[in-house]
């Protein structure tokens, strides 16, 4: 029986260590080798000093990085919005009622199909080195709804968000008083059995910020730790609601003051600022400062937001090539905030490095060099992944 796989030959490889590698955040090592202990890291070093392996796999000279750790998307759901995204594309704005549609369709699908669609996903961002990925509830908003969403998607990962607080459900339309305490009552009952994490759409035409303080202060009651959706479509009290009640990340961060800024770096050990640059491509809408967010000393992750709705991909590698394109990063940043960001996004220190004891998840591609990755958009270029220690793309 194997037990210890060696990857050798690796040109260049990202531990996202320092200590291991050239100092840098990304702890580069040339010419490296890494050996695989059923699902841990047990050795990371030069190739010409790799220790005896069972098994032992060539990378060809090419360069390998910690698997993708994806901390936001929304993969429970039915349907698809291609005619709401090509009339968008034609001249009309992006609101957050978009989501209205969805939860129609997944209301009306089956278990199975929701379950399906999910696998889909994660087998498609899989492919593309996404190792690690948080996703959530929300396009249900009913405790049946709900709960089903969360109890499929635990089948499927550890990081689940029960976000009943994605709208305000139709059904409550003249009443969001009564939804919130549906939300704070009955459904989180039914819900947190199934769920990590507890998230708002804290925002103009979802929930505002009274609203979502409650949600999140009952969420926490509960044993689970807050995340925000803050400061997408406008500015509000979402970054700063969040940095009060230590959420583990602000999510999209795009419409910040000073004084949000601020806030974010002074909690940079606490609150992570996740950026989604899929929801800002496929809304036009202003990008994300993140050179400010860095330069600060807030810490960055990046994800991609999959949804059918405003994000509809699962690519980690798109996200990172937008992301230094077009929000001020540099490729090394990019890179560490789509692994160790988005570990540090979801409270996580064994996944988003290749170091000894971490878990096996890493990614090969099929270039050189991790600059590739924004070098070349649109190419796929992971050529092989390892999840827990076991090959899977």
């Amino acid at each position: 029986m194997t037990t210890t796989t060696a990857i050798t030959n690796i040109g260049s490889l990202v531990t996202n260590d320092p200590a291991l590698g050239d100092g840098t955040p990304l702890g580069l090592i040339q010419n490296a080798a890494v050996v695989i202990e059923y699902d841990k890291i047990a050795w990371v070093g030069p190739a010409d000093e790799v220790p005896a392996a069972d098994d032992t796999y060539d990378a060809q000279g090419r360069a390998l990085i910690p698997g993708f750790v994806d901390s936001h998307s929304h993969l429970v759901f039915a349907g698809d919005r291609t005619a709401e995204f090509n009339a968008r594309m034609s001249g009309r704005g992006y609101s957050a009622g978009g989501i209205r549609t969805t939860v129609a369709a997944t209301r009306a699908a089956t278990d199975a199909q929701l379950e399906a669609n999910l696998v889909r996903h994660l087998d498609e961002a899989r492919r593309q080195g996404t190792t690690t990925f948080e996703t959530k509830s929300g396009y249900g908003l009913t405790v049946a709804d709900e709960a089903r969403a969360l109890r499929i998607a635990a089948a499927h990962t550890e990081e689940v968000t029960y976000l009943g607080a994605h709208i305000v459900s139709p059904d409550y339309a003249e009443d969001p008083a009564a939804y919130v305490d549906l939300v704070t009552g009955e459904m989180l009952t039914a819900c947190a059995p199934y769920a990590r994490w507890v998230d708002v759409f804290c925002e103009k035409g979802a929930f505002d910020g009274e609203q979502a303080r409650a949600i999140l202060t009952a969420g926490a009651a509960a044993g689970l730790i807050p995340r925000v959706h803050a400061n997408q479509l406008s500015h509000g009290p979402g970054v700063q609601l969040a940095v009060e009640l230590e959420a583990a990340s602000a999510d999209h961060c795009t419409h910040l003051t000073g004084a949000d800024v601020d806030a974010l770096a002074q909690a940079s050990a606490t609150t992570v600022a996740t950026l989604l640059p899929g929801a800002e491509f496929s809304t036009r809408a202003q990008w994300p400062d993140a050179r400010r967010l860095i330069d600060a000393g807030a810490t960055v992750a990046l994800s991609t937001d999959c949804n059918p709705g405003s994000s509809y991909t699962s690519s980690m590698p798109f996200c990172i090539a937008l992301a230094v394109r077009d929000m001020g990063m540099t490729p090394d940043e990019a890179l560490w905030s789509a692994t160790a960001g988005g570990a540090r996004a979801l409270r996580r220190s064994d996944i988003g490095a290749v170091t000894p004891g971490a878990r096996a998840d890493l990614a090969l591609l099929d270039a050189p060099s991790h600059v590739h990755l924004a070098y070349r958009p649109g190419v796929p270029l992971v050529s092989a992944v390892w999840q827990k220690g076991r090959k899977v793309a």
